[in-house]
């Protein structure tokens, strides 16, 4: 499976150009993206619709940027992007799981039950490839080290370790984009906001 990722647009239509090059060229089976759209929430409204009218199946969480409950109502209205924050999505082979917002706290308790519930899903769905998309990076990566010093999140780095993904999708540091780092055999990538291929 093809995946273009991609995360931290912020509403550059530079960025969205290069996402629609990129869509064109490479003709992947599925977009996702790890939140923050828009700044500061004000043009989620029409960020979501330039990315419906991609008009491939996108999967979308919501980042620091973002009101979760907004996100969500703007998707229910969407042909193409589906919100993605605390649920899953199975296409193929592929297991995706979501869990968006924060970015700025190295413990985030709000997760843990939400990722027992997913450690559930990824037991019944063993035979899958896994895909964790997520805004915050996990604690003492590439992804999550600025001036030597690691801020990235210690629950989801935990989450990972023990199930093991394929693959993680996180951005918040705009400062690592394009970058990317392994925690055992997880691939996890930083695609900025013009995107990366990724094939699994």
């Amino acid at each position: 499976m093809k995946v273009l990722a991609f995360v931290d647009l912020h509403g550059s239509e530079k960025a969205l150009l290069g996402l629609k090059k990129k869509l064109r060229t490479e003709k992947p089976d599925i977009i996702c993206c790890s939140g923050d759209i828009s700044i500061v929430d004000r043009n989620t409204t029409d960020m979501i619709a330039e990315l419906d009218n991609l008009g491939k199946r996108l999967l979308i969480i919501p980042g620091n940027h973002e009101d979760e409950k907004n996100l969500e109502m703007l998707c229910r209205f969407c042909e193409n992007v589906m919100y993605l924050h605390k649920r899953t999505f199975i296409l193929n082979d592929v297991l995706f799981i979501g869990y968006g917002t924060g970015g700025f706290s190295s413990i985030d308790s709000k997760f843990v039950p939400v990722g027992k519930r997913f450690e559930g899903i990824i037991r019944k769905e063993r035979d899958k490839k896994i895909v964790f998309l997520i805004h915050a990076p996990p604690y003492r990566t590439k992804l999550d080290n600025i001036m030597g010093s690691s801020c990235g999140n210690k629950n989801l780095r935990q989450f990972i370790v023990r199930n093991k993904p394929n693959l993680v999708v996180c951005g918040h540091l705009h400062e690592n984009a394009g970058k990317e780092d392994y925690l055992g055999k997880t691939r996890i990538i930083n695609p900025g906001p013009e995107g990366m291929i990724v094939e699994l």
